[in-house]
C-alpha cells in the first residue's frame, strides 16, 4: 500500500462522493449495531456486508486481509477462551443448564485435564469475532473514501467540537509520515545486513520492537514541531472560521441519513421486539 495514499482510495465513486456527516452516522450505526447484536449468524452477515462494501467502495484487499492477519491471534484466543470458559454467559443466553461439548481433554491430562469446548461457546466466540471485525472495518470504510479536509469540515458542520476534528485530522495526516519512517528504519538496517526474511517470527518481533524506539523519538519531534506551528498561527480552536473547501449536504446524502436512521430504528425494534439479532436467533427455538 502507497504511504501517500494511506488516507484515501485511489478510484473515485459514488461513495467517495457522499459527504462526511453521513459517513459519520453510518460508522455510528453500525458500531452499535455490531455491538447490539449477540447472533453470529447476524454479525457474521454484517461483517460479510461490510467488507463487500470496502471493496465496492475501492479500500483495497490488501489492507482488509492486513487487518484480518493483524487480527487472527486475537481471534484465535477469542475462540479458545470463550469455546472452554464462557459456560455461565452462553447458559443465561439461551437458557439453559447444559451445553453441547464438541471437544474434551483427557481427565488423566495435568492443569487441563477434563476441559471440555462447547458448540454454543464457539459460537459465541465466532459472534465476538465477526463483531470485531465489522466495527474495525466500517471505519476505513467511512474515512478512507473521504479527503481529510473534508473530514474536518464534515466533523465541523456535524457540531462537533473544532479541536476534536483538527486532532482526528491530524492524527489520519500522522498516519502515512509514521509508515513511511517505519520503512526508511527498517530500509536502513537492511543496508546494514539485517535479512529479516531469513529471521524467525520471535526475533522478527524483537526487530520490530527496537524500531519503536527511534519511531517514537520521531513522533514526539513532529509532534513538537506542530506545536511551535500552531503557536505561531495563534491556534485556539474557533470553529468561526473560513474553509477552503465546503461541505453541502445533497439527495443522495440526505438518502444515506435516512436510510441509516430508518436502519437503526428497525434494528432496535427487531431486536427487543421479536428477538432478532439475540444469541438464539435461527439457532434454537
Amino acid at each position: 500500500m502507497s504511504m501517500l495514499r494511506f488516507q484515501t482510495v485511489d478510484r473515485d465513486s459514488l461513495f467517495t462522493r457522499i459527504d462526511f456527516r453521513p459517513k459519520l452516522l453510518m460508522i455510528l450505526v453500525i458500531t452499535w449495531i455490531a455491538f447490539l447484536w449477540e447472533s453470529p449468524i447476524a454479525n457474521g452477515v454484517l461483517a460479510l456486508l461490510i467488507v463487500v462494501s470496502c471493496l465496492l467502495a475501492g479500500v483495497k484487499r490488501a489492507y482488509i486481509a492486513l487487518v484480518v492477519k493483524v487480527l487472527l491471534p486475537f481471534y484465535v484466543l477469542l475462540l479458545l477462551t470463550h469455546g472452554f470458559f464462557n459456560d455461565f454467559q452462553v447458559m443465561n443466553l439461551i437458557g439453559s443448564t447444559e451445553l453441547t461439548p464438541i471437544f474434551r481433554f483427557p481427565q488423566s491430562w495435568w492443569v487441563i485435564g477434563g476441559g471440555t469446548m462447547t458448540a454454543e461457546g464457539t459460537l459465541y466466540g465466532f459472534n465476538i469475532i465477526f463483531k470485531t471485525l465489522a466495527m474495525a472495518l466500517v471505519i476505513p470504510l467511512g474515512v478512507f473514501t473521504t479527503d481529510v479536509n473534508m473530514v474536518i469540515v464534515g466533523m465541523v458542520r456535524a457540531k462537533i467540537p473544532y479541536r476534536i476534528a483538527f486532532i482526528f485530522s491530524s492524527t489520519l495526516r500522522f498516519f502515512p509520515l509514521l509508515f513511511e519512517e517505519i520503512h526508511t528504519i527498517i530500509e536502513a538496517q537492511r543496508l546494514r545486513g539485517l535479512a529479516m526474511e531469513s529471521m524467525g517470527p520471535i526475533k522478527r518481533t524483537l526487530v520490530y520492537s527496537k524500531v519503536a524506539v527511534p519511531l517514537i523519538l520521531g513522533a514526539m519531534v513532529r509532534s513538537q514541531q506542530l506545536e511551535v506551528v500552531l503557536q505561531s498561527k495563534a491556534f485556539d480552536g474557533n470553529p468561526d472560521r473560513t474553509y477552503l473547501h465546503e461541505s453541502i449536504l445533497g439527495l443522495v446524502d440526505f438518502a444515506m441519513i435516512a436510510f441509516f436512521g430508518l436502519l437503526w430504528i428497525t434494528v432496535m425494534i427487531a431486536y427487543f421486539g421479536f428477538g432478532v439479532g439475540k444469541f438464539s436467533w435461527l439457532l434454537y427455538t
